[in-house]
């Protein structure tokens, strides 16, 4: 039985879970493979730190080059996360002829075309399904039995954090801060939650998909991005009375030779599979020329799940490697395709707006509006609050909410900016893309 020497860079979360993974069916995999797969070294800053598992000590190092350099090592787990120092070290490890396998989706957002360059011209592999969507095997689909498709969309729930608190929101009426809090102390946030709720993870994990369904290169900083922040109670009543539920959508779609990509909050009709996703769980739905739609579920996140997928890569891997064929297969990432990224692209947007309830004020709004080619598909008037403000006006502040046909952000953000500059209304309080 051949031995396969693996060496793992980080042993946090989803190290142990990778780890554990493969410790509770090694044999398993074995029987089925015919590879003995064994993790040999484990970086480790700080190897005096109960992890709470049983690792023997003499696999740790606390020298990166210990497994970089070390020759009896194919295969390189890297699992520190953030774009550096992972990057220069899987960037290494390809130039020492190691393969390489990660759950970093900041490092492959932001560098993955030079790291799958290294990896052609070294004649190893880059491996990466983890990264977006954790134990669900979106990636490696994409790229082996859907390879025949042409798409031409991809939306997903990329970020079970975000799905939390909106489910939560949604179901137990609880307002955004008391569920955060909740959703840190049960784990599925991080103490600094910003990177989820500002959908910066999600524009990270659709920088991907962008490549992988439309072999096109969209950097995370390109996509336009926005956060559930700003998404109240209010909003949460409209979408359900109107047969909506809100979810923070990562879409990308192609159309006449362009592909427009955004990550924010959208009303996404209940009949649509993707809005009975719940808690943390995530999802992506695709759309191929082929199979129609499909869609993928599953835990998103999590030790166990996302170290599941980084053993099917290290698995995947050591299959190639044993056959001697892993410089036959061209890296997965893409970025050659005729297309033109176009950001956000025409949509249908939902709108909250604060404004004086006072003769006029509807017609006003709707006439500025229309200035800038806005059709207006839906106007509701809510019931209001009295006006805290009275050295301008005792009229009671309502939520007035549209839906507006499709049609461009910038110009959306222009009329509202329009709107504040005329005082026709008090404050913007929330814009959301809407799914059909």
């Amino acid at each position: 039985m051949e031995k396969i020497k693996v060496g793992m860079l980080g042993i946090g979360n989803i190290g142990k879970g990778t780890y554990k993974a493969l410790a509770m069916n090694q044999k398993k995999i074995a029987d089925t493979t015919g590879l003995d797969i064994e993790i040999v070294k484990i970086l480790n800053r700080h190897p005096e730190k109960d992890r709470g598992i049983d690792i023997p000590r003499e696999k740790y190092t606390t020298d990166v080059d210990d497994i970089l350099n070390d020759p009896e090592i194919s295969i390189v787990v890297e699992l520190i996360g953030g774009i550096e120092p992972a990057t220069t070290f899987m960037a290494r490890a390809l130039e020492n002829g190691k393969s390489v396998v990660t759950a970093n989706k900041a490092a492959i957002a932001a560098n993955g075309r030079m790291l799958a360059q290294l990896a052609q011209e070294h004649h190893v592999l880059l491996r990466f399904e983890a990264a977006v969507a954790g134990g669900i095997p979106i990636l490696t689909s994409l790229t082996t039995a859907l390879l025949s498709n042409e798409f031409s969309s991809v939306h997903g729930i990329l970020n079970g954090t975000t799905n939390y608190i909106l489910t939560q929101m949604e179901e137990n009426g609880k307002d955004y801060a008391d569920i955060l809090r909740d959703a840190q102390a049960k784990g599925f946030a991080e103490a600094d939650p910003t990177a989820d709720v500002e959908g910066i993870d999600a524009a990270n994990k659709l920088s991907i998909l962008i490549s992988l369904v439309f072999g096109l290169g969209v950097g995370p900083d390109q996509i336009p991005t926005q956060g559930i922040t700003h998404v109240g109670s209010d909003d949460i009543a409209f979408a359900k009375e109107s047969g909506y539920k809100i979810k923070l959508l990562a879409s990308a779609r192609e159309e006449n030779g362009e592909v427009s990509a955004s990550v924010e909050p959208s009303l996404v009709p209940v009949s649509h599979p993707l809005a009975n996703v719940r808690n943390e769980f995530n999802a992506v739905f695709i759309t191929g020329n082929a199979v129609d739609n499909l869609m993928f579920y599953g835990r998103g996140a999590g030790p166990l799940p996302t170290g599941s997928a980084v053993m099917g890569d290290v698995i995947g891997v050591a299959r190639k490697w044993e056959k001697d064929s892993a410089y036959d297969i061209v890296p997965q990432l893409r970025y050659d395709a005729d297309l033109k990224f176009i950001g956000e692209g025409s949509n249908k947007y939902y709108v909250r707006m604060m404004a004086e309830d006072i003769p006029g004020v509807m017609g006003r709004i709707t006439t500025i509006l229309g200035a800038h080619g806005i059709s207006i598909e839906t106007a509701l008037q809510r019931p209001g609050r009295n006006n805290s403000d009275t050295r301008t006006s005792s009229a009671p502040i309502v939520p007035l909410i549209f839906i507006f046909a499709n049609v461009e952000k910038t110009i959306v953000s222009d009329a509202l900016d329009d709107l504040l500059e005329n005082h026709c209304v008090k404050s913007v309080e929330t814009v959301m893309r809407v799914e059909e």
